[in-house]
């Protein structure tokens, strides 16, 4: 059906992808995806989040692309637009950091089961426990480290939050428990520039960023894109100004911006292309082989929704009720999110900005399942 109505862009050819944005032709998306728009712009209207911004891919070509709002409640912002960019806050652990895993991994030069103090030593404690932490663990947040932990307010420095990192307790056996960690994706980041000799902005965008055209996504964006950028906040109690174009998450801006966890912005545009990436066998960055063994579910600690690096949808989950099992994806703290699904040939990228102007506001939970949904409704994909 949607096939017969709406334009596309097509994303087959990775050499030009981000090339051709402009020659997209998505004028029949506001009729085929109504009911999701519909959502979006409620989500503003009720201040779910000020700003959104999204792309939809389905069998190679972008058939939705469309922004919303402005980048703050105020009737004098700027208005969001297609070229507008964002903070990804998490999305960094797939997009940057798991894929920096994948190729490293793939080219024989990383061991998932290797442990993590054979490569940071200074993670090594008197707990014995320590020493069982493994690579695979850190991707699959099975490690027994804890969820978060405000390092910024007891460390100035990088080097002084990395001391921190290195410290920071065991909450569980490694590999009984499924706890999401930013602090082992901290941990992971570090030691995937130890094993690659680099540090992580400089090989995602040699690797990975400039070989598909991902112009719009960066680490510490250049003054050239701050316009572009929505605010994610006013931080009143830790940097007291407002946080635009540079990252929303303490411990990544003392970190100087880069880290493994949180750091990386980008367009909807360019999130959709490495979502095209993943769906159409990785090349020239991956193998297929590489994208299965990351993207599938691993089957212990009992009970985990995750994959390496990715998650899979769960019940309940923000991915909503139609994505099929086979589906991975990710959530950003700042509001972001990416989802795709293999055996519809389907991505769903979604960035906002929810955290502004503070962080308390939880509404995004409501709408972007709904707002899933609603897309995989208009296309008959539910069933």
């Amino acid at each position: 059906m949607f096939s017969r109505h709406l334009g596309s862009l097509d994303l087959n050819r990775a050499g030009t992808l981000a090339s051709v944005i402009s020659a997209a032709d998505t004028r029949a998306q506001d009729e085929v995806f109504a009911r999701p728009f519909q959502l979006l712009e409620e989500g503003i209207r009720h201040r779910a989040f000020p700003a959104a911004s999204v792309a939809i891919s389905y069998a190679g070509r972008i058939i939705a692309l469309k922004a919303f709002g402005r980048f703050t409640y105020d009737e004098n912002a700027p208005d969001v637009t297609l070229q507008s960019i964002f903070d990804l806050a998490s999305l960094t652990k797939v997009i940057a950091t798991t894929s920096m895993a994948m190729i490293l991994w793939q080219r024989g030069r990383l061991d998932l089961e290797e442990p993590l103090v054979k490569v940071l030593p200074e993670f090594v404690s008197d707990d014995p426990r320590r020493r069982k932490v493994t690579i695979r663990m850190l991707l699959g947040h099975s490690s027994g480290l804890p969820a978060y932990e405000k390092l910024f307010l007891r460390a100035p420095t990088k080097d002084a939050l990395l001391g921190e990192a290195f410290s920071v307790a065991l909450i569980r056996t490694p590999g009984t428990h499924s706890e999401y960690s930013d602090i082992g994706f901290i941990l992971l980041g570090l030691a995937l520039e130890r094993t690659a000799g680099e540090p992580l902005d400089r090989f995602c965008d040699r690797e990975i960023f400039t070989p598909v055209e991902m112009k719009e996504t960066s680490f510490n964006p250049s003054m050239r894109w701050h316009g572009r950028i929505p605010p994610t906040c006013e931080d009143r109690s830790f940097r007291k100004r407002v946080v635009q174009a540079e990252v929303q998450d303490e411990n990544a801006s003392v970190m100087g911006g880069i880290a493994g966890h949180a750091g990386l912005f980008s367009s909807a545009m360019n999130v959709a292309v490495f979502a095209q990436l993943m769906l159409a066998g990785g090349a020239p960055i991956f193998t297929r082989e590489v994208i299965t063994r990351f993207s599938r579910r691993e089957s212990s600690p009992a009970g985990t929704s995750r994959a390496l690096g990715w998650d899979t949808p769960s019940a309940p989950s923000q991915s909503g009720n139609w994505f099929s099992p086979s589906s991975f994806g990710h959530l950003g703290y700042t509001g972001t999110s990416l989802w795709i699904d293999p055996e519809r040939g389907l991505s769903i990228t979604l960035l906002t900005n929810r955290t502004w102007p503070d962080c308390s506001n939880q509404a995004i939970k409501e709408v972007r399942p709904r707002f899933h949904d609603a897309v995989l409704e208009a296309l008959n994909g539910k069933r």
